[in-house]
C-alpha cells in the first residue's frame, strides 16, 4: 500500500479512536455508495454525524481541512443522502470534518463540527 494510503488509514483509525473518546458511536467505516465513501458515520445522542477524515503528515502545505473541496462536499452529501434513505435514519444529521497532521505517534487532531449544511 502507497505511504499517503497508509497514513489515510491511520487518520481514520486515530480520529474513530478520538471520537469513540467523546462518546460517539461508530456506525459505519468507509462506507461506500457506487464510487462515492464516507470516511467515518457516527452517532452522538440524537445526531448521525458524517465524518470527513484528512490526515497530512505536515501542515506545510497548508490546513488539511481546505482539502475538502465544494466537489468533495457535494459527493459527500449525495452518499449521506443515499445512506439516509437506505438505512430510514430518523435523526439529525450533521456534516463534521476531523483532521489528523502528524506522523508516527506525534499527532494533533482537529474536530470540525457542522463543517458544511447540505441543502436538504
Amino acid at each position: 500500500m502507497a505511504q499517503h494510503n497508509l497514513l489515510g488509514k491511520k487518520g481514520e483509525m486515530l480520529a474513530a479512536r478520538y471520537l469513540l473518546d467523546k462518546g460517539y458511536a461508530i456506525l459505519e467505516y468507509n462506507w461506500r455508495c457506487g464510487h462515492k465513501e464516507i470516511d467515518l458515520i457516527a452517532q452522538e445522542r440524537d445526531v448521525l454525524v458524517f465524518v470527513e477524515v484528512k490526515s497530512r503528515a505536515t501542515d506545510a502545505f497548508g490546513d488539511a481541512a481546505d482539502a475538502v473541496t465544494p466537489a468533495k462536499i457535494s459527493r459527500l452529501i449525495s452518499a449521506a443522502e443515499v445512506y439516509v434513505q437506505r438505512k430510514k435514519v430518523d435523526l439529525d444529521v450533521r456534516f463534521d470534518i476531523v483532521t489528523v497532521v502528524g506522523d508516527g505517534e506525534a499527532h494533533t487532531i482537529e474536530h470540525i463540527e457542522d463543517a458544511f449544511y447540505p441543502n436538504w
